[in-house]
Protein backbone atom coordinates (compact mmCIF):
# COMPACT_ATOMS: atom_id res chain seq x y z
CA UNK A 1 0.00 0.00 0.00
CA UNK A 2 1.48 3.33 -1.04
CA UNK A 3 2.17 5.83 1.53
CA UNK A 4 -0.11 8.93 1.98
CA UNK A 5 1.54 11.89 1.29
CA UNK A 6 0.63 16.00 2.26
CA UNK A 7 -0.22 15.89 -1.31
CA UNK A 8 -3.02 13.26 -1.02
CA UNK A 9 -4.41 15.04 1.79
CA UNK A 10 -4.83 18.35 0.36
CA UNK A 11 -6.79 16.46 -1.98
CA UNK A 12 -9.06 14.69 -0.48
CA UNK A 13 -9.37 18.15 1.80
CA UNK A 14 -9.81 20.48 -1.76
CA UNK A 15 -7.20 22.60 -0.25
CA UNK A 16 -3.64 24.12 -1.40
CA UNK A 17 -1.05 21.96 -0.29
CA UNK A 18 0.39 24.77 1.83
CA UNK A 19 -2.86 25.13 4.02
CA UNK A 20 -2.18 21.40 5.00
CA UNK A 21 1.41 22.38 6.14
CA UNK A 22 -0.05 25.61 7.93
CA UNK A 23 -2.31 22.63 9.81
CA UNK A 24 0.57 20.78 10.38
CA UNK A 25 3.43 23.66 11.11
CA UNK A 26 1.10 26.50 12.01
CA UNK A 27 -2.42 25.87 12.93
CA UNK A 28 -2.74 29.03 14.90
CA UNK A 29 -2.80 30.72 10.66
CA UNK A 30 -5.91 28.39 9.81
CA UNK A 31 -9.64 28.92 10.62
CA UNK A 32 -10.82 26.54 12.58
CA UNK A 33 -13.39 24.90 9.65
CA UNK A 34 -10.33 24.22 7.73
CA UNK A 35 -8.72 22.64 10.53
CA UNK A 36 -11.47 20.30 11.26
CA UNK A 37 -11.97 19.68 7.46
CA UNK A 38 -7.92 19.10 6.95
CA UNK A 39 -7.63 16.76 9.88
CA UNK A 40 -11.07 15.02 8.61
CA UNK A 41 -9.00 14.33 5.74
CA UNK A 42 -5.88 12.86 7.52
CA UNK A 43 -7.83 10.80 9.45
CA UNK A 44 -9.69 9.20 6.13
CA UNK A 45 -6.25 8.66 4.68
CA UNK A 46 -4.20 7.36 7.73
CA UNK A 47 -2.14 9.89 7.26
CA UNK A 48 1.02 10.42 9.64
CA UNK A 49 3.32 13.26 9.60
CA UNK A 50 6.61 12.52 9.49
CA UNK A 51 8.10 13.89 12.77
CA UNK A 52 11.46 13.00 12.31
CA UNK A 53 11.78 15.23 9.40
CA UNK A 54 10.63 17.63 10.88
CA UNK A 55 13.28 17.21 14.39
CA UNK A 56 16.44 16.69 12.08
CA UNK A 57 15.68 20.48 10.70
CA UNK A 58 16.16 21.42 14.11
CA UNK A 59 11.92 22.16 14.31
CA UNK A 60 9.96 20.78 17.51
CA UNK A 61 7.00 18.45 17.60
CA UNK A 62 3.66 20.59 17.94
CA UNK A 63 3.16 18.43 21.13
CA UNK A 64 3.37 19.31 25.13
CA UNK A 65 4.48 17.05 27.48
CA UNK A 66 2.63 16.85 30.99
CA UNK A 67 4.02 15.24 33.96
CA UNK A 68 2.06 14.54 37.02
CA UNK A 69 2.86 13.46 40.63
CA UNK A 70 -0.15 11.29 40.52
CA UNK A 71 -3.38 10.04 39.08
CA UNK A 72 -4.96 9.17 42.50
CA UNK A 73 -6.22 12.60 43.26
CA UNK A 74 -8.52 14.49 41.35
CA UNK A 75 -6.85 17.76 40.96
CA UNK A 76 -4.38 16.13 38.84
CA UNK A 77 -7.10 14.64 36.80
CA UNK A 78 -8.34 17.71 36.44
CA UNK A 79 -5.37 19.82 35.63
CA UNK A 80 -4.46 16.79 32.50
CA UNK A 81 -8.53 17.51 31.55
CA UNK A 82 -8.01 21.14 30.90
CA UNK A 83 -4.38 21.49 29.25
CA UNK A 84 -5.26 18.31 27.13
CA UNK A 85 -8.70 20.34 26.32
CA UNK A 86 -6.73 23.79 25.77
CA UNK A 87 -3.75 22.46 24.31
CA UNK A 88 -6.07 21.04 20.96
CA UNK A 89 -7.39 24.63 20.79
CA UNK A 90 -4.25 25.58 19.85
CA UNK A 91 -3.80 22.59 17.49
CA UNK A 92 -1.32 20.66 19.70
CA UNK A 93 -1.29 17.48 21.66
CA UNK A 94 -0.38 16.26 25.06
CA UNK A 95 1.03 13.48 26.48
CA UNK A 96 0.87 12.57 29.88
CA UNK A 97 3.79 11.00 32.06
CA UNK A 98 2.58 9.59 35.59
CA UNK A 99 5.77 9.98 38.15
CA UNK A 100 4.29 7.60 40.99
CA UNK A 101 5.28 10.48 43.51
CA UNK A 102 9.01 10.30 42.61
CA UNK A 103 10.55 13.41 42.37
CA UNK A 104 13.37 11.45 40.57
CA UNK A 105 11.60 10.30 38.08
CA UNK A 106 9.72 13.35 37.42
CA UNK A 107 12.70 15.11 36.34
CA UNK A 108 13.68 11.72 33.94
CA UNK A 109 10.23 12.35 32.42
CA UNK A 110 10.80 15.89 32.00
CA UNK A 111 14.17 15.47 30.18
CA UNK A 112 12.71 12.51 28.17
CA UNK A 113 10.10 15.02 26.87
CA UNK A 114 12.58 17.84 25.88
CA UNK A 115 14.89 14.96 24.45
CA UNK A 116 11.68 14.59 22.52
CA UNK A 117 11.72 18.34 21.11
CA UNK A 118 8.09 18.79 22.58
CA UNK A 119 6.84 22.52 22.28
CA UNK A 120 6.28 22.84 25.93
CA UNK A 121 6.55 21.14 29.20
CA UNK A 122 4.07 21.75 31.98
CA UNK A 123 5.15 19.77 35.43
CA UNK A 124 3.20 19.04 38.90
CA UNK A 125 6.24 18.58 41.51
CA UNK A 126 5.12 17.32 44.41
CA UNK A 127 5.75 20.29 46.17
CA UNK A 128 7.44 19.52 49.63
CA UNK A 129 7.43 22.28 51.63
CA UNK A 130 11.55 22.88 50.57
CA UNK A 131 10.37 23.14 47.01
CA UNK A 132 12.48 25.61 44.77
CA UNK A 133 12.41 25.29 40.64
CA UNK A 134 15.88 23.28 39.91
CA UNK A 135 18.61 25.81 39.73
CA UNK A 136 19.24 24.41 35.90
CA UNK A 137 16.53 23.48 33.71
CA UNK A 138 15.55 20.14 33.23
CA UNK A 139 15.21 20.93 29.91
CA UNK A 140 18.90 20.99 29.10
CA UNK A 141 20.10 23.67 26.73
CA UNK A 142 16.84 22.95 24.46
CA UNK A 143 15.20 26.29 25.95
CA UNK A 144 12.26 24.94 25.91
CA UNK A 145 9.30 26.30 27.80
CA UNK A 146 8.28 24.94 30.75
CA UNK A 147 5.48 25.54 33.48
CA UNK A 148 5.19 24.40 37.19
CA UNK A 149 1.53 23.37 37.53
CA UNK A 150 0.02 23.82 41.47
CA UNK A 151 2.90 25.95 42.94
CA UNK A 152 2.90 29.94 44.07
CA UNK A 153 6.38 30.70 43.88
CA UNK A 154 8.08 33.84 43.62
CA UNK A 155 11.27 32.08 41.80
CA UNK A 156 12.04 33.51 38.20
CA UNK A 157 10.20 31.36 35.96
CA UNK A 158 6.58 30.19 34.99
CA UNK A 159 4.05 28.64 37.61
CA UNK A 160 0.10 28.43 37.51
CA UNK A 161 -1.79 27.50 40.41
CA UNK A 162 -4.94 27.75 42.51
CA UNK A 163 -4.87 30.30 45.36
CA UNK A 164 -4.20 27.94 48.52
CA UNK A 165 -4.14 30.90 50.80
CA UNK A 166 -7.52 31.47 49.71
CA UNK A 167 -8.91 28.12 50.02
CA UNK A 168 -7.84 28.42 53.18
CA UNK A 169 -9.28 31.37 54.10
CA UNK A 170 -12.51 30.61 52.71
CA UNK A 171 -13.51 27.35 54.46
CA UNK A 172 -12.79 29.06 57.56
CA UNK A 173 -14.58 32.33 56.59
CA UNK A 174 -17.52 29.72 55.81
CA UNK A 175 -16.83 28.26 59.50
CA UNK A 176 -17.41 31.37 61.32
CA UNK A 177 -20.70 32.02 59.36
CA UNK A 178 -22.02 28.94 60.17
CA UNK A 179 -21.54 29.96 63.93
CA UNK A 180 -18.79 28.05 64.86
CA UNK A 181 -17.32 28.69 68.29
CA UNK A 182 -14.90 26.43 68.05
CA UNK A 183 -12.98 25.05 64.94
CA UNK A 184 -10.14 22.27 65.02
CA UNK A 185 -8.24 22.29 61.91
CA UNK A 186 -6.28 19.39 61.19
CA UNK A 187 -3.52 17.25 58.04
CA UNK A 188 -0.15 17.26 57.83
CA UNK A 189 0.74 20.45 56.16
CA UNK A 190 4.14 18.45 54.81
CA UNK A 191 3.66 20.43 50.87
CA UNK A 192 3.47 24.05 50.14
CA UNK A 193 -0.18 23.85 49.18
CA UNK A 194 -1.31 22.27 52.43
CA UNK A 195 1.04 25.09 54.51
CA UNK A 196 -0.74 27.70 52.44
CA UNK A 197 -4.17 26.28 52.52
CA UNK A 198 -2.90 26.28 56.26
CA UNK A 199 -1.50 30.00 56.69
CA UNK A 200 -4.85 31.00 55.02
CA UNK A 201 -7.15 29.49 57.58
CA UNK A 202 -4.64 31.06 60.52
CA UNK A 203 -5.06 34.73 59.26
CA UNK A 204 -8.85 34.30 59.64
CA UNK A 205 -8.63 33.00 63.39
CA UNK A 206 -5.80 36.26 64.27
CA UNK A 207 -8.95 37.96 62.80
CA UNK A 208 -11.55 36.29 64.63
CA UNK A 209 -9.78 36.06 68.23
CA UNK A 210 -13.25 34.85 69.81
CA UNK A 211 -14.31 31.75 67.83
CA UNK A 212 -11.19 29.19 69.07
CA UNK A 213 -9.31 27.48 66.16
CA UNK A 214 -7.44 24.81 67.47
CA UNK A 215 -4.61 22.77 64.80
CA UNK A 216 -3.94 19.65 65.18
CA UNK A 217 -0.15 18.65 62.93
CA UNK A 218 -1.76 14.90 61.93
CA UNK A 219 -3.22 13.19 59.33
CA UNK A 220 -2.10 12.09 55.82
CA UNK A 221 -3.42 13.82 53.37
CA UNK A 222 -4.88 10.80 51.19
CA UNK A 223 -5.48 8.39 54.28
CA UNK A 224 -9.14 8.69 54.91
CA UNK A 225 -8.60 6.22 57.97
CA UNK A 226 -6.67 8.88 59.60
CA UNK A 227 -9.25 11.17 59.46
CA UNK A 228 -11.70 8.76 60.80
CA UNK A 229 -9.43 8.24 63.86
CA UNK A 230 -9.13 12.00 64.24
CA UNK A 231 -13.21 12.61 63.75
CA UNK A 232 -14.06 9.83 66.06
CA UNK A 233 -11.10 11.07 69.12
CA UNK A 234 -12.83 14.74 68.44
CA UNK A 235 -16.41 13.51 68.92
CA UNK A 236 -15.80 11.46 71.78
CA UNK A 237 -14.00 14.64 74.03
CA UNK A 238 -16.43 16.22 76.58
CA UNK A 239 -19.04 18.01 75.39
CA UNK A 240 -17.36 21.74 76.04
CA UNK A 241 -14.00 20.60 75.26
CA UNK A 242 -15.47 19.15 71.44
CA UNK A 243 -15.42 21.39 68.43
CA UNK A 244 -18.40 21.96 67.07
CA UNK A 245 -16.32 22.79 63.62
CA UNK A 246 -14.07 20.50 61.86
CA UNK A 247 -11.51 21.80 59.18
CA UNK A 248 -9.39 18.63 57.12
CA UNK A 249 -7.03 20.25 55.04
CA UNK A 250 -7.90 17.28 52.32
CA UNK A 251 -11.03 16.22 50.99
CA UNK A 252 -9.71 12.65 52.04
CA UNK A 253 -9.35 13.26 55.29
CA UNK A 254 -12.46 15.22 55.36
CA UNK A 255 -14.45 12.52 54.62
CA UNK A 256 -13.07 10.03 56.68
CA UNK A 257 -13.73 12.36 60.04
CA UNK A 258 -17.52 12.47 58.73
CA UNK A 259 -17.26 8.59 59.13
CA UNK A 260 -15.77 8.97 62.82
CA UNK A 261 -18.01 11.13 63.85
CA UNK A 262 -20.94 9.31 62.71
CA UNK A 263 -19.29 6.21 64.26
CA UNK A 264 -19.12 8.20 67.55
CA UNK A 265 -22.63 8.48 67.67
CA UNK A 266 -22.70 12.23 66.44
CA UNK A 267 -24.16 13.60 63.96
CA UNK A 268 -22.83 15.35 60.82
CA UNK A 269 -24.19 18.39 60.93
CA UNK A 270 -25.93 18.60 63.44
CA UNK A 271 -23.66 17.76 66.47
CA UNK A 272 -19.93 18.88 64.54
CA UNK A 273 -19.92 20.31 61.03
CA UNK A 274 -17.35 19.04 58.63
CA UNK A 275 -15.52 20.63 55.89
CA UNK A 276 -12.48 19.96 53.56
CA UNK A 277 -9.89 21.65 51.72
CA UNK A 278 -8.89 20.60 48.23
CA UNK A 279 -11.68 20.26 46.34
CA UNK A 280 -10.82 16.49 45.40
CA UNK A 281 -14.27 14.79 43.53
CA UNK A 282 -12.40 11.31 43.91
CA UNK A 283 -12.87 11.90 47.78
CA UNK A 284 -16.65 12.71 47.89
CA UNK A 285 -17.90 9.41 49.26
CA UNK A 286 -20.22 8.63 51.92
CA UNK A 287 -23.90 9.38 52.57
CA UNK A 288 -23.26 13.16 53.60
CA UNK A 289 -21.86 15.75 50.92
CA UNK A 290 -18.98 17.73 51.66
CA UNK A 291 -18.43 21.13 52.02
CA UNK A 292 -14.91 22.06 50.05
CA UNK A 293 -13.58 24.54 47.68
CA UNK A 294 -14.68 24.26 43.90
CA UNK A 295 -12.27 21.91 42.54
CA UNK A 296 -9.75 24.07 40.08
CA UNK A 297 -7.25 21.91 38.24
CA UNK A 298 -8.89 22.11 35.13
CA UNK A 299 -8.47 25.61 34.95
CA UNK A 300 -4.93 25.53 36.15
CA UNK A 301 -4.35 23.02 33.59
CA UNK A 302 -5.54 25.98 30.98
CA UNK A 303 -3.48 28.64 32.29
CA UNK A 304 -0.38 26.36 31.97
CA UNK A 305 -0.66 26.06 28.17
CA UNK A 306 -1.68 29.71 27.78
CA UNK A 307 1.81 30.06 29.61
CA UNK A 308 3.70 27.57 27.14
CA UNK A 309 1.76 29.14 24.27
CA UNK A 310 3.22 32.44 25.19
CA UNK A 311 6.45 31.46 26.05
CA UNK A 312 6.93 30.39 22.85
CA UNK A 313 5.27 33.50 20.86
CA UNK A 314 8.27 35.07 23.44
CA UNK A 315 10.62 33.26 21.94
CA UNK A 316 9.78 33.51 18.37
CA UNK A 317 10.04 37.42 18.69
CA UNK A 318 13.60 37.49 20.32
CA UNK A 319 14.67 35.15 17.56
CA UNK A 320 12.99 37.98 15.26
CA UNK A 321 14.33 41.03 16.97
CA UNK A 322 17.95 39.30 18.06
CA UNK A 323 16.65 40.32 21.56
CA UNK A 324 17.16 37.47 24.20
CA UNK A 325 14.03 36.81 26.63
CA UNK A 326 14.56 38.05 29.88
CA UNK A 327 14.53 34.64 32.31
CA UNK A 328 14.89 36.53 35.42
CA UNK A 329 10.79 37.44 36.00
CA UNK A 330 8.52 35.71 37.65
CA UNK A 331 4.89 34.53 36.01
CA UNK A 332 2.57 33.38 38.52
CA UNK A 333 -1.01 32.95 37.41
CA UNK A 334 -3.02 32.36 40.22
CA UNK A 335 -6.46 30.85 39.89
CA UNK A 336 -9.42 32.56 42.59
CA UNK A 337 -11.41 29.54 44.55
CA UNK A 338 -14.75 29.23 45.10
CA UNK A 339 -16.57 27.48 48.34
CA UNK A 340 -19.08 25.17 47.02
CA UNK A 341 -21.10 24.60 50.46
CA UNK A 342 -22.83 21.45 51.05
CA UNK A 343 -24.89 19.22 53.97
CA UNK A 344 -21.69 18.94 56.16
CA UNK A 345 -22.12 22.08 57.23
CA UNK A 346 -25.39 22.49 57.40
CA UNK A 347 -26.03 23.41 53.49
CA UNK A 348 -28.47 21.31 51.94
CA UNK A 349 -28.84 20.51 48.72
CA UNK A 350 -31.26 19.27 46.44
CA UNK A 351 -30.21 15.71 46.12
CA UNK A 352 -27.10 13.80 45.64
CA UNK A 353 -28.15 13.51 41.76
CA UNK A 354 -27.54 17.32 40.93
CA UNK A 355 -24.65 18.76 38.85
CA UNK A 356 -22.20 19.20 42.13
CA UNK A 357 -22.45 15.27 43.25
CA UNK A 358 -21.51 14.59 39.22
CA UNK A 359 -17.67 13.94 39.46
CA UNK A 360 -17.46 14.18 35.32
CA UNK A 361 -18.64 17.90 35.55
CA UNK A 362 -15.32 18.61 37.80
CA UNK A 363 -13.00 16.07 36.36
Amino acid sequence: MAKVTIQDVAREAGVALGTVSNVLNHPEKVKPATMRLVRDAMDRLGYAPNQSARLLAGGRQRIFGLVLPRLGHGFSLQISSGAEAEALRHGYDLLIANADDDDARSDRYARLFAGMQVAGILVQPLAERDWRPPAAPVTGDANIPIVYLGIQSDEPGWFAAADNGAQGRLIAEHAIERGARHVAVFGKAETIRRAQRAAGIGAVAEDNPSVRFEFLDEGTWDRAHDGYEIGRRLAKRPVDKRPDFVIALTDALATGAIAGIQSAGLSVPDDIMVAGGDGNPLAWTGGVSLTTVVPLGYEVGRRGVQSLVEQGEMERRARKTGKPVDRTVNHQALVRPFLLARTSTGVYTRSASDYEMDLGAHL
